[in-house]
């Protein structure tokens, strides 16, 4: 997921990193592998504050609800990892730099967190409030969730077999299913540790609608171009996490065969 954190570049380079803007973009559609290596593998250290303690505790809430939730499927799962950075990464799927931002790797099971990017969510985008933080944290592991399950393999695979059309609209409806499983994890996170304050609910849906390709694009570029969605419009970010959080069920999240997004 991508995030221009400063002015500059062509038209088109800020529409590429808006498009590819918030939660789980594969890093690997934008960072080619011949990129200039940095000087070192490792991440630079991530500034120590409340952004960093609040992801973590985040993060270990959606593991304790995951793992609840794949139990009872029978099912084990695997927590991710956790890579807090600033600035540039290293990771499975290619080189992350000044323009990307969070995003989840299926090929090292990691999720990559960009704490500047939290703080653009709140001044830049307009999101204010820790359930939006929250929020990105738990779509980033809903990517995570996809790979366990199997679900994330069907836009890769169109990825590499070229069709470009059709690997958008999957990457739309695998987006989409992110963002229902992010409510999948609020639901159940209510329903045992009620961790939910008043307005929550209210701030998650504020940072969805402020993502969706259609503002996005309209912000950018003056006009909508459905035909180059990649993650699906506000309303459709906005209705998905609803259906989660209300429904708490992963069989409610199968956007790959719902008839209307």
């Amino acid at each position: 997921m991508g995030v221009p954190l400063a002015a500059g570049g062509g038209i088109g380079t800020i529409i590429l990193v808006l498009a590819a803007l918030f939660f789980g973009f594969d890093p690997g559609v934008i960072l080619q592998s011949d990129a200039p290596q940095p000087g070192r593998e490792a991440p630079a250290p991530a500034r120590q504050d409340d952004v960093t303690d609040f992801v973590s505790v985040v993060l270990a809430d959606t593991e304790d609800t995951w793992r609840a939730v794949f139990r009872d499927m029978n099912r084990e799962y695997e927590d991710p990892r956790l890579v807090l950075f600033s600035g540039a990464v290293q990771s499975a799927c290619g080189i992350a730099g000044a323009a990307v931002g969070p995003f989840y790797c299926p090929g090292d099971h990691k999720l990559y967190l960009d704490l500047d990017f939290f703080r653009a969510l709140r001044t830049r985008f307009g999101a204010p409030g820790d359930f939006a933080q929250a929020y990105v944290v738990a779509h980033e592991v809903g990517h995570h969730v996809q790979t366990l399950l199997g679900t994330a393999d069907r836009s890769r695979g169109a990825a590499r077999g070229g069709d470009r059309a059709g690997a958008r609209g999957l990457s739309v409806r695998q987006e989409l299913q992110a963002d229902c499983f992010a409510g999948v994890w609020a639901h159940h996170a209510q329903q045992s540790r009620n961790i939910l304050d008043e307005g929550d609910v209210e701030e998650a849906l504020g940072a969805a609608a402020a993502i969706g390709d259609d503002r996005l694009q309209r912000q950018a570029q003056g006009r909508v171009a459905p035909e180059s969605f990649t993650h699906g419009t506000s309303a459709q970010r906005v209705r998905w996490f609803t259906r989660g959080f209300e429904s708490g069920a992963v069989d409610q999240c199968d956007t790959f065969r719902a008839a209307e997004l």
